[in-house]
């Protein structure tokens, strides 16, 4: 048997006042309403303000113009680069960066870390060696390398061992060896001039995917000493 359980009942009101009591909260309500709809669009808009700037602070959209980094990046592709990894840590050889074009600070050059600080960097013959070992560097393509093949140039200081990478220096080159000015032209770059760590291809979209998959390393082969065959 179930038991039926009574609310205290309510106490009879006139209708003229039942009447006024709707009408009263009606008329209070509208303005709150009102705030709270002001309220949310300003939570929205100071919402998209932050997310705004994170964004512009983390990463970076590029587009990329011309064929220095080919085969690895390619004319007009459209790449996502990651502005706050090196406020994380320093670049890493084989990096992808966004750099400063050091001719005209406008524009912004990309290419990859070949010499950190304190390497010893030497190209003869088209062959990379750091520290007097050879880079193996298996992202570029099979074009024989004839542009600016032996740096430092024959006659130079350091011709002989390479040039030492002063602290906070890189030497960058395009992976398309004859067809990119870089470090061979004007020589290492800043820490400072490096702004963002490229990583990632979003157009196009058959080529959707990591740009930084393939890295150099350094081989057991030594630079054979001058004179020798």
């Amino acid at each position: 048997m179930f038991h039926v359980l009574q609310t205290n009942p309510t106490p009879t009101v006139p209708a003229r006042y039942l009447g006024q009591a709707v009408e009263s909260t009606e008329a209070t309500s509208q303005p709150r309403r009102g705030r709270g709809i002001l309220t949310e669009v300003a939570e929205v808009a100071l919402l998209a303000l932050g997310l705004y700037l994170v964004i512009n602070f983390a990463i970076q959209t590029v587009h990329v113009m011309g064929l220095s980094m080919y085969p690895t990046v390619g004319d007009n592709d459209y790449l996502v680069a990651a502005r706050i990894d090196y406020r994380l840590h320093a670049p890493q050889r084989g990096d992808i960066v966004i750099m400063r074009d050091p001719y005209d600070a406008s524009r912004d050059f990309i290419k990859r870390i070949v010499g950190m600080p304190g390497d010893r960097v030497l190209i003869r013959g088209g062959e990379v060696y750091i520290n007097g070992h050879q880079l193996s560097e298996p992202y570029l393509n099979h074009e024989t390398w004839t542009d600016n093949a032996d740096w430092p140039a024959s006659g130079q200081q350091d011709a002989a061992d390479g040039m030492l990478m002063p602290s906070d220096e890189y030497f960058v080159m395009g992976d398309n060896r004859n067809h990119s000015s870089d470090s061979r032209l004007f020589g290492p770059v800043h820490r400072d001039q490096i702004e963002a760590h490229a990583w990632i291809r979003v157009f196009p979209l058959t080529k959707l995917g990591s740009i930084d998959d393939a890295r150099p390393r350094l081989s057991a082969k030594l630079l054979a000493p001058q004179g020798t065959a």
